[in-house]
């Protein structure tokens, strides 16, 4: 199965339809005039990747030709699943949602799934039940790339900190447990200090703060996401580390989103690098999917034409994985990992306007 979609500008939902025809099943193409109304529940505004997620949404709705309902859960999953009850009675034909509590879902999943509704979850995949099209990059990659970043930046010897996500959510356990055997086998002579700090920013710098006293040697900092850096770049900033990359002082810093904030700390040796979760492209193809659920089309795994591959998880769970490249300051190869620039003008960071 080839998904056609990268050979089609973003800007054209009459273009977007035309290789929805094209992708099979027995669907019928909507018109320019009929917009299927679909709900799309925002996890969290707390976050500038979210933010941005929720400023990309409505675009590609308009691009494709859907009518959105959108909600917040705020991190909570019950709200998310008195959401799902509020799209269900405005009569939506399919929902995108972010579950953080990647458990905790499956009771309404099960209840869209009898009532026929698709859903396509974004970023998040969930620990059990079906959706159509699960719409997240390889967060294994994730913890993978960091590893291979400070190892070869570190020369294999060294302490670090990895400032962990929530373990409720599969994104915070691919990166941690990917990060950590990719240590191990790689790089074993690296000692990790794993923090848990359920996505909380005010929490990961008093961690950092509490090793960084007890280890003033520590040399490198893996955050999972951009939460952490404001409090990180404090953090440094107090103990006297916030130098650049060649004072021995420096403690090499790798983030996860790719936000502006980001690329801007990377340009000026602030932190070292970052891997870029692509907000525009889980909003783009959450609502692609969406759609081609509600026409009938039907996807197989295997390489795609938007530089991503889709998967199958287990029986009847398929995620598309949309490319997530590591960004760096001068784009060479680590371990292995080739990165791009931190102003590559193809990294949705340095695209906002």
């Amino acid at each position: 199965m080839r998904l056609r979609t990268a050979l089609c500008s973003a800007g054209s939902a009459l273009c977007v339809l035309t290789l929805l025809s094209a992708c099979g099943g027995s669907g019928t193409a909507a018109t320019s005039s009929d917009k299927p109304l679909v709900g799309v529940d925002y996890p969290r505004s707390d976050t500038d990747f979210w933010n941005s997620y929720i400023k990309y949404t409505p675009e590609y709705g308009k691009r494709l030709g859907l009518s959105l309902k959108t909600t917040n859960s705020q991190n909570d999953v019950a709200k998310l699943t008195a959401n799902v009850q509020t799209f269900i009675s405005q009569g939506v034909k399919g929902i995108a949602m972010a579950p953080q509590d990647t458990a905790a879902i499956a009771p309404a999943l099960e209840q869209l799934a009898a009532k026929k509704i698709p859903v396509v979850t974004v970023d998040t995949r969930p620990d059990t039940g079906k959706v159509f099209m699960v719409v997240r990059a390889d967060n294994r990659a994730y913890g993978e790339k960091a590893c291979q970043y400070l190892g070869t930046e570190l020369a294999g010897k060294g302490k670090v900190v990895m400032l962990e996500g929530g373990l409720d959510s599969i994104n915070g356990r691919d990166r941690t447990e990917a990060f950590n055997a990719c240590m191990k086998k790689n790089f074993p002579d690296i000692t990790v200090f794993g923090e848990a700090t359920n996505w909380d920013g005010a929490v990961a710098a008093q961690k950092l703060q509490t090793d960084l006293t007890a280890h003033p040697d520590i040399k490198g900092v893996y955050m999972e996401s951009s939460f952490a850096l404001a409090g990180t770049l404090q953090m440094l900033k107090q103990k006297g580390l916030l130098v650049g990359p060649k004072d021995k002082k420096h403690v090499f810093v790798v983030s996860n989103d790719g936000i502006p904030e980001e690329l801007k700390s990377i340009a000026e040796g602030k932190i070292d690098a970052t891997v870029s979760q692509p907000a525009d492209l889980y909003a783009k193809y959450a609502l692609y999917y969406l759609k081609a659920a509600i026409e009938g089309k039907t996807f197989k795994p295997g390489k795609t034409d938007h530089d991503s591959t889709v998967i199958q998880v287990r029986d009847g769970l398929l995620e598309d994985q949309l490319s997530a490249p590591l960004v760096t300051a001068d784009g060479a190869t680590y371990g292995g990992v080739p990165s791009v620039t931190s102003d590559d003008k193809s990294l949705w960071g340095n695209n906002l306007g």
